[in-house]
C-alpha cells in the first residue's frame, strides 16, 4: 500500500535532517501544507524551535499578487516561518530525499477570513456567526476558496494535492479554549448546529420547497430539551428526521448537499485546469452527506465522479474503518484509509499494522498517517516498523 505522511513546512525548513528522517519511516510521498488554518504545533525535533504558532489561516508561499489584485477576500500569507517561500524549500528538500510532494490544502475553515468579513460566516438558527467556518453557499465565499485551491494545489513540484474541508463546516470546531462540552449533542444535535441561515442559504431552503423560518425555529425547538436537560444523542440520518421531522430533515439536505456538490466540482475544476496532466486530486472526505467539518460529507457516487479519489477517518474501532470504508467498496478511484499515529492526540501506531491490513480488507489501496511532525520518537519508531512489515 502506497504510504504518505503529513507534515508542515515548519517541520523541515531549518532542520537538514528531517527529509531524510522522513524517508527513512519508508514512505514514498509527503503530504504537505501548503494553505493552513491557525494552529499551535510541536516540533520535537527542530534543531532550533520547540513551538510554533501559525497565528492565523494562512498560505505557505507567497500568493500571486496579480491573481488577488482588487479581490475583497484574499489569501494571507504566513510570517511564522522563515523565508519566502517555506512550502517550496521543504518540497525541495524532500524531493531531493526521493519523496513525492502533494500539496495539502484546507479550505472552508478559517477565523481570519470570519473575522475580518463577518458576512462570510455560517449563521445558525439562534443568529449566531461562526467565524471559523465560511458559507460554501455564499458566491464571494466560492468564488475565494475555488481560486485559492486553484493556487495552493498546484504548487511547483506537487504532483496531486489533498483538499481538507471541501465542503460545509460546522458547529464543531476544536476553537481555541473550546467550552463547549458542558450539554452533549450527539450526531443529529450537532447537524442542527450546524445547519447555516445565511441569506444565501434561507433561499437555497425556499428553492427546496422549506421556508427556512420554519426550519429555524424547528431547530430551536427540537434542541431546548437539550439546554434545559442533559443534551441530545440522537444520531445517524434517523436522529436528524426524528429531530426535524421527515420534511424539514430531508429539504435542508438537499440543499446543502446540492450547494456542497457544486462547490466541490467547482473546486476540483479549477484545480485540474491550473495543474499539469497527471496531477491527482483527493478529498478528504465522510460517507455520510450531512456531515460536517475536516472530512467533509459526501455521497460516494457522486465524489468518485467529481475526484480521483477519498482519505477517510479510519482511526479507532474496526467499526470505524468498516463504516467509512463500506460506503466505497468496489468504486474506481483511491481509497486512502487515514491513521492517526500520534498517541497522545489518540493516534495508535503501535496497531498500525493490523488496522491497516483490515483497511486493506475492506478496500483501502493507500495509507495516509497523521502526523509524521508532531509525532513522538517511539511513534514514529513504531510507524516505520509496521510500514517494513507491510511492505
Amino acid at each position: 500500500m502506497r504510504s504518505s505522511v503529513f507534515l508542515y513546512p515548519w517541520d523541515v525548513v531549518g532542520d537538514p535532517a528531517a527529509a531524510a528522517r522522513i524517508a527513512d519511516l519508508g514512505v514514498g510521498q509527503v503530504t504537505l501544507a501548503s494553505a493552513y488554518h491557525s494552529t499551535r504545533a510541536l516540533t520535537p525535533r527542530h534543531p532550533r524551535h520547540r513551538i510554533v504558532t501559525a497565528e492565523h489561516a494562512a498560505v505557505l508561499y507567497p500568493p500571486d499578487p496579480a491573481r488577488w489584485a482588487g479581490r475583497a477576500l484574499a489569501p494571507r500569507a504566513q510570517t511564522w516561518v522563515e523565508g519566502d517561500d517555506p512550502y517550496q524549500e521543504a518540497s525541495c528538500a524532500l524531493a531531493a530525499a526521493g519523496i513525492e510532494v502533494h500539496s495539502w490544502v484546507v479550505l472552508a475553515h478559517d477565523s481570519r477570513l470570519g473575522a475580518e468579513h463577518p458576512g462570510t460566516s455560517v449563521v445558525n438558527a439562534y443568529g449566531d456567526r461562526y467565524p471559523w467556518a465560511p458559507c460554501i453557499a455564499r458566491p464571494a465565499v466560492r468564488a475565494y476558496l475555488v481560486e485559492l485551491a486553484a493556487e495552493a494545489a498546484a504548487r511547483p513540484g506537487a504532483r496531486g494535492v489533498e483538499l481538507e474541508s471541501c465542503g460545509w463546516y460546522g458547529f464543531a470546531h476544536l476553537h481555541a479554549h473550546d467550552k463547549v462540552a458542558g450539554v452533549g449533542l450527539g450526531d443529529a444535535a450537532q447537524y442542527l448546529m450546524s445547519l447555516c441561515f445565511c441569506a444565501d442559504c434561507r433561499t437555497g431552503y425556499g428553492d427546496e420547497g422549506c421556508d427556512p423560518g420554519e426550519l429555524a425555529a424547528a431547530v430551536r425547538s427540537a434542541l431546548e430539551p437539550a439546554w434545559s436537560g442533559s443534551g441530545s444523542a440522537e444520531a445517524g440520518r434517523e436522529g436528524v428526521e426524528k429531530l426535524l421531522g421527515p420534511r424539514l430533515a430531508d429539504a435542508s439536505l438537499r440543499w446543502r448537499v446540492r450547494a456542497a456538490r457544486a462547490f466541490q466540482e467547482s473546486v476540483v475544476a479549477a484545480v485540474r485546469a491550473a495543474a499539469p496532466p497527471g496531477f491527482q486530486v483527493l478529498l478528504h472526505a465522510d460517507p455520510i452527506p450531512y456531515r460536517t467539518g475536516a472530512n467533509v460529507g459526501v455521497d460516494p457516487d457522486h465524489v468518485l465522479t467529481v475526484a480521483d479519489g477519498v482519505v477517510l477517518p479510519c482511526t479507532g474501532p474496526d467499526a470505524v474503518r468498516e463504516a467509512v470504508l463500506g460506503p466505497f467498496a468496489g468504486r474506481a478511484g483511491v481509497l486512502a484509509a487515514n491513521f492517526g499515529v500520534v498517541t497522545a492526540m489518540g493516534g495508535s501506531p503501535r496497531t498500525l499494522e493490523r488496522d491497516a491490513a483490515h483497511a486493506a480488507s475492506l478496500g483501502a489501496d493507500q495509507l495516509r498517517l497523521y502526523h509524521a511532525g508532531l509525532a513522538s520518537g517511539p511513534d514514529l519508531e513504531s510507524v516505520a516498523a509496521a510500514l517494513s512489515r507491510l511492505g
